[in-house]
C-alpha cells in the first residue's frame, strides 16, 4: 500500500485558505497513492473555538474530500471539527474513492488546552476495512494511551493525525515507535508545522513506522508531500514468525 502523507502550516481558523493549500498539494501528487493523510484539524488548526470553524458532515470540506478522493481514486483521512446541533467533536473523517465515509471521533481530549470542555469525547474505538488491510484511526492525545490502542482486532495499520507541539516533539517520536512495536503495526503520524493563533510552534516529524520499530519515512521537519511504502505480506510474515501479539493480557475498557 502507497501512502502519501501531507506535513504543512495551517492557517489559523481559516477553512478555506486550508482547502486551498491541501487541494494543491493533493493534486500535485504525481504517483497512483491509496491513503492521503492530511493533519489533525486540517481545516483551523488546533482549535477550541469550535463555534468559528465547526462545519456538518453535509459540509463543504467533506463533499470537498469526497470530490478529491474520486478525482484522485485515492482515501483521504484527516481530522475537522464537526457539529451535531449543539455538540461538537474532533471527528477524524476517512473518505474512500467511492465517496463511503467512516469516522472516528477523538477519545481522549487535551485537558491541558482545555479540549474536554467544549467538545464532546468519542467511545469508540474504530477499525476500517479499507483494500484488505484493517487500519486503526486515532487523533494526537490518543497517542499516549497505550491500552486504548492496544491491537486486539488484529489491525494492520495505526494512523495518528496530530497537532503535537515542539516543546514535546521527543514524546511524539517515542511513542510512535513504542506504539508501533507493541502492536506489530506499521504505524503514521502525520503531525504539521508552523505556529497557531495561541503561538505555539510546531516541527511536524510526520513519520512513518514498521512493526519492528524501523523508519519506514524518517522524521520529516520540511514541508512536503512523502510518499511510502507499506508490505503488508512481510509484516504478516513477522508477526507469524515472533508471534508476540499471542501474549499479550486481556482487559476490559470502561
Amino acid at each position: 500500500m502507497k501512502v502519501a502523507v501531507i506535513q504543512s502550516p495551517l492557517a489559523w481558523e481559516d477553512p478555506q485558505s486550508n482547502r486551498n493549500y491541501f487541494e494543491a498539494k493533493i493534486k500535485g501528487i504525481a504517483s497512483d497513492v491509496d491513503i492521503i493523510v492530511l493533519p489533525e484539524m486540517f481545516t483551523s488548526g488546533f482549535t477550541i473555538n469550535p463555534q468559528v470553524v465547526a462545519e456538518t458532515m453535509q459540509g463543504e470540506t467533506i463533499l470537498w474530500m469526497q470530490s478529491l478522493a474520486k478525482a484522485k481514486n485515492s482515501a483521504i483521512t484527516g481530522s475537522l471539527v464537526i457539529a451535531e446541533g449543539a455538540t461538537f467533536y474532533n471527528r477524524m473523517v476517512f473518505v474512500f474513492p467511492t465517496g463511503e465515509i467512516q469516522q472516528y471521533d477523538k477519545r481522549h481530549l487535551f485537558t491541558l488546552a482545555d479540549e474536554h470542555k467544549v467538545y464532546t469525547a468519542g467511545t469508540q474505538k474504530k477499525i476500517i476495512n479499507y483494500k484488505g488491510w484493517r487500519i486503526c484511526p486515532l487523533i494526537c492525545y490518543d497517542l499516549r494511551f497505550p491500552v486504548f490502542s492496544r491491537n486486539v482486532e488484529n489491525y494492520d495499520l495505526l494512523i495518528y493525525v496530530a497537532s503535537w507541539p515542539k516543546t514535546r516533539i521527543a514524546a511524539w517520536d517515542t511513542l510512535l515507535k513504542a506504539r508501533a512495536i507493541e502492536n506489530m503495526s506499521y504505524t503514521i503520524g502525520v503531525n504539521r508545522l508552523g505556529v497557531d493563533g495561541n503561538n505555539l510552534e510546531y516541527l511536524g516529524h510526520s513519520q512513518v513506522v514498521d512493526y519492528l520499530g524501523n523508519s519506514v519515512l524518517e522524521p520529516q521537519k520540511e514541508e512536503g508531500v512523502f510518499i511510502a511504502d507499506l508490505k503488508k505480506e512481510a509484516m504478516l510474515d513477522t508477526r507469524k514468525k515472533l508471534d508476540f501479539l499471542k501474549d499479550k493480557d486481556t482487559f476490559e475498557l470502561k
